[in-house]
């Protein structure tokens, strides 16, 4: 028999806001957190302009001597982390640590840690970088760390897919809890790839808007968008069994109700045309929750800004959706926060959940005029107030990889 599995705990870090609430409530007024770098020199770089990290005292946080023994995407998922975990009200010393787990993903890893020690190494040599580059830099140590923190000794393990990576680790732990595997998982992702060697790298493949204008740079289904913004961030979400979480009395933002997972196979950055891989999976998200098409309300797009992404997704969601296409309501958040690469589906799952919770639709902002091909009904401008009983949030990666959750109101 599946187990129900619930979200009990929400926590995160982005360009909107240091915390969950914060950054929940800066979304519903439509704050626009893409800004001119200023953590570091851009003069290198044509891309001026990010979503930064704004007012946190990593130092503060961490002390000096920890930050040096890790990266930044490790840092900002233990931030995440700590505010899920604190918020599901979960005490870890009266559950079976051995039955919670860590699914935690992020696209890229520890770059501004590689780059700076390649930097080191031209200097003084290959034998004079940091002893702790290698377990600063790999992708899983994330994970791991989080593991640490909470002494949590079921599955730990961090999936790499690009820009699915945060919705594929939530979508594995669904899974696992779901299937009788593990009982916890503290699932999301995290990325802190904002470095000029990272800003260069996606400027040279064309995939960064052009406008070096904030105001007009992430505009998600515009006919004038040119490309995404580079953001950093995590996020994280508190999975358990229902019976787990009405054991302990603890609140319950939403059920996660289905996943899907397909790959494009199609080219390495861009996706499918004629959008099979990506309606496929949405298709598999729905009917892994066992509902019909015309339950869903709301879907957090991935919705980069991007030429071809934006005209494919509308695609897929018109293809699977049909005639309620055009009746739900879509929206892509990454118009507030850039894009969070491999973090993006944590905190846009969060907003899936958040708008289930709280009965209210994300906007995208400073979109203006939609590109013919785009042509469902996006919720522009203001967020509106609707009920909202399901939502899904989808996120599509170079490499072809397609992941949507599903979220369905909690009634007993």
């Amino acid at each position: 028999m599946k187990r129900r599995v619930v979200v009990t705990g929400i926590g995160a870090i982005s360009p909107i806001g240091n915390d969950a609430p914060t950054m929940w409530e800066n979304a519903k007024k439509g704050t626009n957190g893409i800004d001119f770098i200023k953590r570091f020199d851009t003069e290198s770089n044509s891309t001026k302009i990010g979503a930064e990290i704004k007012d946190f005292d990593f130092v503060e946080y961490f002390g000096r001597k920890q930050m040096k023994r890790m990266d930044r995407f490790v840092q900002l998922g233990m931030i995440a982390s700590k505010e899920a975990v604190s918020d599901s009200g979960i005490d870890f010393d009266t559950v079976d640590r051995d039955r919670v787990g860590v699914y935690y993903g992020s696209g890229i890893g520890g770059l501004d840690t590689i780059a700076n020690e390649e930097d080191k190494a031209k200097i003084k040599g290959y034998d004079r970088i940091s002893p702790y580059f290698i377990p600063s830099a790999i992708i899983n140590i994330a994970a791991g760390q989080i593991a640490i923190d909470y002494g949590l000794n079921g599955m730990v393990t961090s999936p790499v897919t690009a820009c699915a990576s945060a919705t594929n680790a939530i979508g594995d732990a669904f899974r696992a809890i779901r299937d009788g595997y593990l009982d916890m998982v503290l699932a999301g992702g995290t990325e802190a790839s904002l470095i000029p060697l990272g800003l260069g790298g996606f400027n040279v493949m064309q995939a960064l808007n052009k406008s070096n204008d904030p105001e007009n740079a992430s505009i998600p289904f515009d006919a004038n968008r040119s490309g995404f913004v580079m953001g950093e961030g995590a996020g994280t979400l508190v999975l358990e069994t229902l019976d787990s979480a009405l054991a302990r009395d603890a609140k319950i933002y939403a059920e996660i109700v289905g996943y899907g997972a397909t790959c494009d196979a199609f080219h390495i950055t861009g996706p499918d045309p004629e959008a099979t891989g990506a309606l496929k999976c949405m298709l598999m998200a729905v009917n892994d929750a066992g509902l019909d098409v015309t339950d869903v309300d709301y879907i957090n797009a991935h919705g980069t800004s991007t030429p071809l992404n934006d005209k494919t997704e509308t695609l897929a969601i018109k293809k699977a959706f049909k005639e309620h296409a055009y009746k739900l309501n879509v929206s892509s958040t990454k118009s507030m926060t850039g894009h969070l690469l491999g973090a993006s589906g944590a905190i846009e799952g969060i907003f899936a959940v958040l708008s289930v919770k709280e009965n209210f639709i994300p906007p995208t902002i400073n979109t203006k005029t939609l590109d013919e091909l785009c042509d469902l009904n996006y919720t522009l401008g203001q967020g509106v107030e609707k009920e909202v009983n399901v939502a899904i949030s989808n996120s599509l990666g170079f490499g072809g990889h397609n992941a949507t959750i599903a979220f369905k109101k909690y009634r007993g």
